[in-house]
């Protein structure tokens, strides 16, 4: 699978982010060899999180966070984890399989 970056929306105050998303992405991104573009709902990136929240994610109009995209060569941006609000061992559930499914070690 050849990838061209990661996406993640996420905010620095969120457990479900930082570190256990963030981080998590941030290994993908060194061990793939693929950028990683971080959207801090906080700052002035929440208009760009949110237009791909819009069109790629799962949108509501307080949507959930983390949401992890993969971005294609051709242009594909899918959308493959968001967050679970129950617990974060849900969520670090979730970005180990997404990892496994990446071929990248946890």
């Amino acid at each position: 699978m050849q990838l061209k970056a990661i996406h993640v929306v996420y905010a620095n105050w969120c457990p479900h982010c930082m570190p256990t998303t963030v981080e998590a992405m941030k290994k993908a991104s060194q061990t793939l060899g693929v950028p990683i573009k971080l959207y801090d709902i906080d700052t002035e990136a929440v208009k760009e999180a949110d237009r791909l929240v819009a069109e790629h994610g799962d949108w509501s109009e307080d949507y959930l966070i983390p949401q992890v995209f993969l971005e294609y060569p051709d242009g594909k941006i899918e959308h493959v984890l968001t967050g679970y609000s129950e617990d974060v061992k849900l969520t670090a559930r979730g970005v180990a399989n997404l990892l496994s499914r990446l071929g990248v070690q946890p």
